[in-house]
């Protein structure tokens, strides 16, 4: 739940920022061409392209992190969660370039689409997989099984007992349903 408000937040604070229009003497043209303009930034010397690289990569960032602890999975296949998150920001900052376009003083970029997308996967790289191991390894120790002592001959019907105790012991017992009377 703290997630999803978090990110709603984040989303929130996003759409004022780069959806609010711009009183401007003149627009930029659309860039359409991969990397024109983080060329174009670089030539302005190091400082104002950090700024505007740095913008650029730290706008969607937190979604790399928001978007997987909304989902609330601790045991996924990280190039999965990797992928879904990636995609759900690139989606995301698709659609605030798409917006982009019908308001005053905003043209589309593509290298923002880029750069956003870059900054959720660089976001979700550096936190996401230890943040998740960490939270594995404090809820295994939490959850100690019960041990059941094995028996010496494998085929023996003790020993099929004991596993299926064992087996108990980790997975819970299965749940059971009442049954319902059939209607006339």
């Amino acid at each position: 739940m703290a997630g999803f408000v978090l990110l709603l937040l984040h989303l929130l604070l996003v759409g004022w920022v780069t959806l609010r229009p711009l009183d401007v003497m003149w627009v930029n043209a659309a860039n359409l061409t991969p990397f024109a303009g983080i060329k174009a930034d670089l030539a302005l010397g190091p400082v104002q392209a950090a700024r505007r690289i740095g913008e650029g990569l730290l706008l969607l960032a937190p979604l790399g992190v928001l978007l997987p602890m909304v989902d609330g999975r601790l045991f996924v296949a990280g190039w999965a969660s990797m992928a879904r998150t990636v995609t759900a920001g690139a989606m995301i900052s698709l659609g605030i370039e798409l917006l982009q376009t019908g308001v005053p003083g905003r043209v589309v970029d593509v290298d923002s689409l880029l750069l956003n997308t870059a900054g959720v996967a660089l976001a979700h790289l550096a936190v996401v997989p230890a943040g998740r191991a960490r939270l594995r390894r404090a809820r295994r120790s939490r959850t100690v099984p019960r041990r059941v002592p094995r028996r010496s001959h494998p085929g023996s019907p003790e020993n099929e007992t004991d596993t299926v105790a064992r087996d108990e012991a980790l997975q819970g017992t299965t749940p059971t349903i009442p049954r319902v009377g059939i209607a006339p």
